[in-house]
């Protein structure tokens, strides 16, 4: 950094101290230049693994680098309004999630409070949700049920679930003679809007945020993997289109022979793409593997490791290959190469992943098990969900993990200790020997599933959340979240841009005698730069978070 600009950052902390904040409302703030300690009272945080200050605030690596604040009485924020205020720094290009920002919660109780960044690859088919950011609290206390959000089109199984630009978009198999496979936009309620059918296959599978731009791709899905009678529709899929808006796409490559897209991922600024769940794979397994999108309509093979690469997550700077043969996981190490972190115990194929707790968790078949990584060939069995066989998809819903099984379609939270809590059974279709809970994404504030074979969409609201739809932008951001009375607000740059349904205050009383951490929390370690943080014991206002907004704008370089 340069002279002038550490010289204007100086002056950018003189313009914070004379913007109308210096009342004994602010609880505490740590300014991060230098270290971490609290400027206006005595909530010193302690660092943890990997935390760098320079360049006037606090880098964390995303590995094992956080901040705690012990918990005390004046932290304790109870039923009371307040105010979360910060800058932060993400990279453009990302080769980990990005993690929590400030936490203070209680797995346990289920109380407290989390801010975090959502960017979940590995939920099955899709990279659900990319550079979202989430404000939840909970007290607990109320356990919702999951309401029907409709059927998008004809559908029998929902593959994908994606948000991009403030929508959530669904990819879905519809197995007929003469249908094919479709992209739908939720339009609220029960209602869905029709975003095309680009390819003549009978499903649209693996759908990611790829440059700010949705990418979808294209599967021959027989159905009798889910023990449904076999679609008429037997045209090959294997290509990848891109949205263009309304119902058009743009075609942007066949890849190799293979059949199936089965899950897209972006990683350090590229495209891949995973493509082995059907075909004779074992006569051809060098094009079973994993794709890297070279522009136009170019792939490039990244090879196989010997079993399908079907579905692709991402941790830790590593892209890994999830498989369906032989519990095989693995991680990508460049050009054609591959290192074999499994097989995962008593599992035959590996399903989908989430960063939980800072560590990357596997679902999987037959037992309807959760294994957590410990290392390469060692892993932690994390339980069984009830009876059921397959573990889908995934996520980190505010402060807790929540996962979809068959063949009940059930979706189970885990309380930790190997403890996992039905939430509801999700599709009760008749005389079928399978149901799916597919895929989940995060929403509006809730949790969305998809199912097979109803071809429904369910939501769950656990505690109160509100999401910012929109993919956070890289560089410097400033960020704002409040409790103010009966709804939460989230402010990016200065600006409201997300609001929460209305929730009793009385029922979320936040006292989680736990310590504030800063930098993680329930999801996994944030990636990124933070300084500025600032805690208030009420709502700010929309005019006073501005002007926190426009003070720091000139340390953005």
């Amino acid at each position: 950094m340069s002279r002038h600009s550490v010289t204007a950052l100086g002056m950018v902390w003189l313009v914070f101290s004379s913007v109308g904040f210096a009342d004994d409302q602010l609880i505490a703030h740590w300014k991060l230049a230098s270290d971490a300690r609290d400027s206006v009272g005595q909530h010193h945080a302690i660092q943890h693994g990997g935390v760098d200050f320079q360049e006037q605030c606090a880098v964390f690596d995303g590995i094992d680098g956080w901040l705690e604040v012990p918990a005390v009485d004046r932290l304790k924020l109870g039923r009371q309004d307040f105010s979360l205020a910060m800058w932060i720094h993400t990279a453009r290009q990302l080769d980990d999630v990005l993690g929590d920002v400030v936490t203070c919660y209680d797995p346990e109780t289920r109380n407290g409070f989390n801010l975090t960044l959502m960017n979940y690859s590995g939920v099955t088919s899709a990279q659900s949700n990319w550079r979202n950011l989430l404000f939840g609290i909970d007290a607990g206390q109320i356990d919702s049920e999951w309401n029907d959000c409709g059927r998008p089109g004809t559908n029998q199984q929902v593959k994908s679930l994606v948000v991009y630009r403030g929508g959530l978009y669904a990819a879905v198999w519809e197995p007929g003679k003469d249908q094919a496979g479709h992209v739908y936009r939720y339009a609220g309620g029960t209602r869905w809007v029709d975003c095309g059918s680009p390819d003549p296959a009978n499903a649209m599978t693996g759908m990611a945020v790829f440059d700010g731009r949705l990418y979808a791709g294209s599967e021959l899905y027989s159905g009798g993997g889910s023990s449904l009678p076999l679609s008429p529709n037997e045209n090959h899929g294997g290509r990848v289109y891109r949205y263009e808006g309304g119902t058009r796409w743009t075609d942007v490559g066949k890849i190799a022979d293979v059949r199936s897209v089965s899950g897209l991922a972006s990683f350090q600024g590229q495209l891949y793409a995973g493509t082995g769940t059907t075909g004779a794979w074992r006569d051809s397994p060098r094009t079973r593997g994993m794709y890297r999108y070279a522009g136009g309509d170019q792939w490039v093979s990244c090879g196989c490791p010997g079993t399908r690469i079907v579905h692709l997550s991402v941790h830790n700077g590593s892209l890994f290959g999830l498989s369906y043969d032989d519990g095989g996981f693995f991680r990508y190490l460049g050009g054609t190469r591959w290192e074999q972190l499994g097989p995962v115990p008593d599992t035959t194929q590996v399903y989908a992943t989430a960063v939980y707790q800072g560590q990357i968790h596997a679902a999987t078949w037959p037992t309807g098990s959760v294994f957590r990584y410990e290392g390469p060939q060692q892993w932690t069995h994390t339980g069984r969900l009830g009876q059921e066989k397959e573990v889908m998809g995934m996520a980190v819903y505010n402060g807790k993990l929540y996962a979809g099984t068959l063949p009940l379609a059930r979706v189970y939270r885990y309380d930790g200790e190997n403890r996992w809590v039905s939430t509801g059974q999700l599709d009760t279709t008749p005389d079928v020997r399978y149901r799916r809970a597919w895929v989940t994404a995060v929403y509006d504030g809730k949790l969305f599933c998809g199912v097979l074979p109803s071809g429904r969409v369910r939501s769950l609201e656990a505690g109160k959340s509100v999401t910012y739809d929109h993919a956070l932008q890289p560089g410097w951001r400033h960020i704002a979240a409040v409790r103010n009375k009966n709804v939460l607000q989230l402010y990016v740059d200065g600006k409201r841009v997300a609001v929460s349904s209305r929730f009793a205050p009385e029922q979320f009383d936040l006292d989680a005698g736990q310590s504030l951490k800063i930098g993680f929390g329930q999801h996994d370690h944030f990636n990124g730069k933070m300084r500025d943080l600032r805690l208030y014991r009420r709502a700010l206002s929309g005019a006073e978070i501005a002007k926190l907004a426009q003070a720091g704008e000139g340390s953005n370089d």
